[in-house]
């Protein structure tokens, strides 16, 4: 997987997740893992980025639409992983969704 998303032309949507995290992994890797894996066998799966530090995280995926970014919230998997994100490995953390209307990509 490139470490940069090959989106398509603009109008697309952009998830947007912030966090800091607990102390300790505990399943957060190996979670992690699967929710990218079946994230992008969702319909409307564009790609996704990541990073993180020691303070903050940071994953951008991107949708063809808010009903796949509906479809994917309400996945149950990734409901399991939501539930358990606020109780054990976040000590906050924020979403926003935005729609791209415009992008540049400069493939060095």
């Amino acid at each position: 997987m490139s470490i940069i998303a090959k989106t398509p032309q603009p109008p697309y949507y952009a998830v947007i997740f912030v966090s800091q995290r607990t102390e300790g992994d505990n399943g957060y890797t190996k979670m992690a893992e699967k929710m990218i894996e079946l994230a992008s066998k969702q319909e409307g799966f564009l790609g996704i980025e990541s990073a993180r530090g020691s303070e903050l995280g940071i994953t951008v995926s991107y949708w063809d639409s808010l009903h796949a970014i509906q479809q994917w919230k309400e996945h149950s998997a990734h409901q399991v992983a939501q539930n358990r994100g606020k109780e054990e490995w976040y000590k906050t953390f924020v979403l926003r969704v935005c729609k791209v209307e415009r992008d540049s990509f400069s493939g060095l």
